[in-house]
Parts: structure tokens; C-alpha cells; sequence
């Protein structure tokens, strides 16, 4: 490769990732590590800091300069970009949509006509239906600090606003941010409590600096967006019903979405669909989609609700059911 195509193809990888070794970054550019120093200081003779920590753990990053670097984007990370920008440019997210409309002109001012062509295609055939009601607005800056320190596995320590108006200090090792609506949500597991908590991030007020790095967890259950889908939606029920379905575990799960209930299994043949809803109809929708056999057993006002429901459909039926009568 080239020197001028290698420094390139270096500084996208030093962009892609926090850290790197010597020895990964040798294979991946397939030089030796003696030339990835000296590519590392013609990287540095061109203004890009570059820092070099040393020991068993050491290694290459690419530090925080006094201009913003160019920035190195494959075809789809370029779409992924503009297609971000121009839906921030929308709203959601505090003070940024000036900045955004600016951003995406420089980068559709440089991207090649097949990229461009991709862009508008998507702004032009797709039309986002209006939110019911606007959403929180989130500071930008907070979104930015979240997701650092999701990515660099930093301990954070934030002021959290209860949904009750109640306020403390939270510890937490962060790890993923999920979008939902027009609502941003952080999941994290919580140091104090020894658990995983969702926030939301309109209420999050970051403390500096970050702590100490820790090491990974294993995600919750079903992953980040499935978890926040479940406690956002449980913490929103008006009624809560325990279901007991007859077929497997697995069957339910593939019929539900993850807001609509928690599955447990009994046994090889039943299970039991922790669900819930602001209406008793929401409910009886949500088992009548399962096209399976299913017991109800609490709460009172659902069991009283689909004895309702039954007698409706079968009036409805009645007069077809009737043998016709003679003249």
C-alpha cells in the first residue's frame, strides 16, 4: 500500500476505534510495527495528535486536537450521517436543528452523486407522521457525555429527577442509550442497588469528571431496547393481568411485542404473559392476537371485561345461529 493510502486508511482506523495496539494495527494495515511508529509520527508531523500510552496495556489513540480532523466515512456510514442530520434537523433534540441543517450542506456538498442519490431518494419517499404530543427535549451535550462514556466504560455519577419530582445521586457503569418515540432512555447498571436501571435522559444531569473504567456485564435480558420497552411500558399500566396461555413460551414470544408483556414459562406445554395496558380493550386485543387458548385470572375488572366481551360475540352470532321460521 501506498504511504499517502496507508496514512488514510491509519487515521480511519484510529477514528473507528478509542484504543488500539501496535500489533492490531500492524495486522490490519499488514506493515510491520516498526512502520506503524513512523506512519503514527507522520500522522503527528500533520497535525493529528496522536497519543501513545506504553506497558502490557498500552497502545495508540487518537487524541482531541485543537481543530476538528477530517473525518474518513465508507459509503454507508456517509448515508447513515446525512439521513441522521437531516432527521435532527427536525427537532427532538435541544438547539440542534440550526446546526444540523449546517452540517448536512457540508456533507452533501462533497458526497458523490450515488451517495446523494441515495439521500434524497429516502428524504423524498418517506413522511414521518407528527408526534401526538411534542416529547421532553434533551441537551445535546448530555446525549454526547452519555454516549462517551457508554463507549470508554466509565463509572458516572449524575443527578437524577424522579417522574415524582424527587431528586439524588445516582452511580452508575453505562451501557447503552436507546431511542424510543421521541424520548431518549439510559441503561445502566445501578452500583448502588446492584441492579440494572433505566433513566431518562431529560432528567440526567452529568457530574464530572467520569470514574475509574469498569469491566463489562452482560447485558439484561433480551438487550437494551427490549429492556427499556418493558419497564417503560409496565410503569405506564393502568391494569395488570397474569395470563395463563396454553402453548409453549417461545410461541407466545414470537406473537408479542416486548411492550406488551413479560413471558414466563410453567412447563414444556404452558406459560404464563405478565401484560398490561391503560384499557381493559388494549388487553383483550392483545389476547385475542395470540389465536391461542388462555385463562385470565386477575384483575377482577379484566375477568369481568372479556365475560362482557363473550356475551357481545355471541349475540353477534345469535340471529344467524336461529333456525329460520316458517311463514
Amino acid at each position: 500500500m501506498e504511504t499517502s493510502a496507508r496514512l488514510l486508511r491509519l487515521l480511519s482506523l484510529l477514528q473507528a476505534k478509542r484504543d488500539w495496539s501496535g500489533a492490531a494495527l500492524a495486522e490490519r494495515l499488514n506493515v510491520s510495527e516498526r512502520t506503524v511508529r513512523r506512519d503514527v509520527e507522520r500522522l503527528r508531523d500533520l497535525g493529528y495528535p496522536v497519543n501513545v500510552t506504553r506497558g502490557t496495556d498500552g497502545g495508540y489513540r487518537l487524541g482531541a486536537g485543537t481543530a476538528m480532523p477530517p473525518l474518513l466515512l465508507d459509503d454507508d456510514e456517509a448515508v447513515a450521517v446525512a439521513v441522521g442530520l437531516r432527521t435532527c434537523a427536525r427537532g427532538g433534540v435541544a438547539g440542534i436543528e440550526e446546526t444540523s441543517v449546517r452540517a448536512l450542506a457540508k456533507l452533501e456538498q462533497v458526497l458523490p452523486s450515488r451517495l446523494r442519490y441515495r439521500v434524497n431518494a429516502l428524504q423524498t419517499y418517506t413522511e414521518p407522521v407528527p408526534a401526538d404530543r411534542p416529547g421532553p427535549v434533551v441537551d445535546p451535550s448530555v446525549l454526547t457525555a452519555l454516549a462517551a462514556a457508554c463507549r470508554d466504560q466509565e463509572r458516572l455519577r449524575f443527578d437524577y429527577r424522579a417522574h415524582d419530582g424527587s431528586t439524588g445521586v445516582r452511580t452508575v457503569e453505562p451501557y447503552r442509550l436507546v431511542s424510543w418515540g421521541r424520548r431518549w432512555y439510559l441503561v445502566a447498571w445501578d452500583v448502588d442497588r446492584q441492579d440494572w436501571r433505566t433513566f431518562r435522559v431529560d432528567r440526567v444531569e452529568p457530574r464530572t469528571p467520569t470514574g475509574p473504567r469498569f469491566p463489562p456485564r452482560d447485558p439484561p435480558e433480551g438487550g437494551a431496547a427490549a429492556y427499556v420497552a418493558q419497564g417503560v411500558s409496565a410503569a405506564a399500566w393502568r391494569y395488570r393481568s397474569r395470563v395463563v396461555v396454553h402453548a409453549p413460551a417461545e410461541v407466545v414470544t414470537e406473537r408479542i411485542n416486548p411492550a406488551v408483556g413479560v413471558v414466563e414459562a410453567l412447563d414444556g406445554h404452558t406459560c404464563v404473559l405478565h401484560t398490561g395496558a391503560d384499557g381493559l380493550n388494549t388487553i383483550a386485543v392483545h389476547l385475542g392476537m395470540l389465536d391461542l387458548d388462555f385463562e385470565v385470572t386477575e384483575p377482577p375488572e379484566l375477568v369481568e371485561h372479556m365475560r362482557e366481551l363473550t356475551a357481545r360475540y355471541a349475540r353477534s352470532t345469535a340471529a344467524k345461529d336461529d333456525p329460520p321460521t316458517s311463514p
